[in-house]
């Protein structure tokens, strides 16, 4: 694996990575996963070892009209972690899950399943995660000599950690309608309807950055419901140099005719609808460029996380029934023993940012983000992130299917990607000319004329 070189010079400390050799990157595909993950279980046995993990649809796909069904249908849970007995198990929980019990004992409880690493990609993505261990590298923070997978397999900081999270593969073109819910500490809430559709250039086969101008995924978003916000929607390409992030960025406000570049749209602008609980670098637990953190890979820990959350995606479960007044229904969520990859970020002296520290439990398999602890400008525990995600067995992808914010001062928190009541996942063959500024006006005009019909 990459190492540190450091020596001290006349007072000053210098430092260079060196590179994946051949023979180390060897472990992968043996001990290691392809994408990094340790192959055998953990030493009590509560971790399984990995064994290519769920590569085709279980019977139940077949009648449940595309939606992803619940490929564990008789697991149970082997116990229940709540206020009463969070002594037992809180080396298994991060600060912010324990500030969930803490803030809401009666009501907030973690049911824990035996772990299934489901988590399987395409056998192509398996070989450009290979490829990119030997070859890949970050230039002054730009990625170079990577494509399809995850480009650092083998990570030597938590820099290379969060560009995995950052570029784990999807299919090339994703559209989904969701729900979104800000609930206040009341129980109130305002919901809203969201379509997005998300064209993941890297994951292509063949992607080479220079030909993609360094452009990595264009994500388009749009306000459905309610009528005096139908129409609103932004445009993100996330890209490889984060000095160029400034102009892949534009908005389209209700009523507008024309999209508007705006540069400062990314890291902590609040995102649309979310009634300031989210930022728009939480979209997928953490998106866009690294430039204003300084990032430390801590190691790996053993954590209860959200995972095969198929009862929290299934339609026969309303949304009445999944989001609660304080937190979504703990009855339906699944969490799992896991080992977890934990990156500390800080931010850089001359950046700002509205969260000056976050820690990341990246997922060893698959690296998505599971659980993210916000702080606040004098560290104090702020928000708890958590992304619960279903295996996408018939693409061979994690897909997440609720996206939580909980902020703990306010007693509030938003859940997002919920498409429980509505349209399956779809994967269209959408052109790339149907991603830039102008399919995000066009979509915008359009919804927002049908809503004052």
């Amino acid at each position: 694996m990459r190492f540190c070189v450091a020596a001290v010079l006349g007072g000053m400390l210098s430092a260079a990575w060196a590179y994946v050799t051949p023979e180390d990157a060897a472990v992968l595909g043996a001990r290691l996963s392809p994408l990094g993950a340790e192959v055998a279980g953990n030493a009590s046995g509560t971790i399984p070892a990995w064994s290519g993990g769920l590569t085709a649809p279980p019977p139940c796909f077949e009648t449940s009209r595309g939606r992803y069904c619940d490929p564990y249908p008789d697991d149970r849970p082997l116990y229940v972690v709540t206020a009463e007995n969070l002594a037992q198990y809180e080396d298994l929980l991060t600060p912010g899950q324990r500030a969930l019990f803490a803030a809401f004992p009666d009501s907030y409880r973690m049911r824990v399943f035996a772990t299934r690493r489901s988590f399987a990609n395409p056998p192509p993505v398996y070989a450009a995660a290979l490829a990119n261990a030997t070859r890949a590298v970050l230039v002054d923070g730009t990625l170079d000599k990577a494509a399809t997978a995850v480009p650092f397999p083998l990570p030597a900081n938590g820099v290379e950690a969060m560009w995995n999270h950052r570029l784990r593969w999807r299919p090339l073109v994703t559209e989904r309608v969701s729900a979104q819910f800000a609930v206040a500490a009341s129980g109130d809430f305002s919901q809203v309807q969201l379509r997005e559709q998300l064209r993941f250039d890297y994951g292509e086969e063949g992607y080479e950055l220079s030909a993609a101008r360094g452009v990595l995924s264009q994500r388009l978003q749009w306000l459905e419901a309610p009528e005096r916000l139908a129409g609103a929607g932004l445009l993100i390409e996330d890209v490889a140099r984060a000095a160029d992030f400034g102009r892949h960025l534009w908005q389209f406000g209700t009523g507008a005719e024309h999209t508007q570049r705006v540069p400062n749209l990314g890291y902590d602008t609040s995102g649309i609808g979310t009634d300031d609980l989210r930022t728009n670098d939480q979209i997928d637990a953490y998106s866009g460029p690294l430039d204003r953190y300084d990032f430390k890979l801590i190691g790996k820990q053993e954590l209860l996380v959200p995972a095969n959350s198929y009862a929290l995606h299934s339609d026969a479960v309303p949304y009445r029934e999944l989001v609660g007044r304080h937190h979504l229904n703990p009855d339906l969520a699944r969490y799992e023993r896991r080992r977890v990859w934990v990156v500390d970020a800080t931010v850089k002296r001359g950046s700002s940012h509205l969260y000056r520290h976050r820690r990341f439990y990246l997922d060893e398999d698959g690296w998505q983000i599971r659980v993210v602890d916000n702080y606040d400008n004098r560290d104090a525990l702020w928000r708890v992130q958590e992304t619960h995600s279903v295996m996408a067995y018939d693409r061979l992808y994690e897909l997440p299917v609720a996206e939580t914010v909980y902020d703990l001062p306010g007693g509030r928190y938003l859940v997002q990607s919920l498409n429980n009541e509505g349209p399956e996942i779809a994967y269209p063959a959408i052109e790339a000319g149907d991603f830039g500024p102008s399919a995000l006006a066009r979509r915008g005009r359009k919804l927002s004329r049908d809503a004052q019909r």
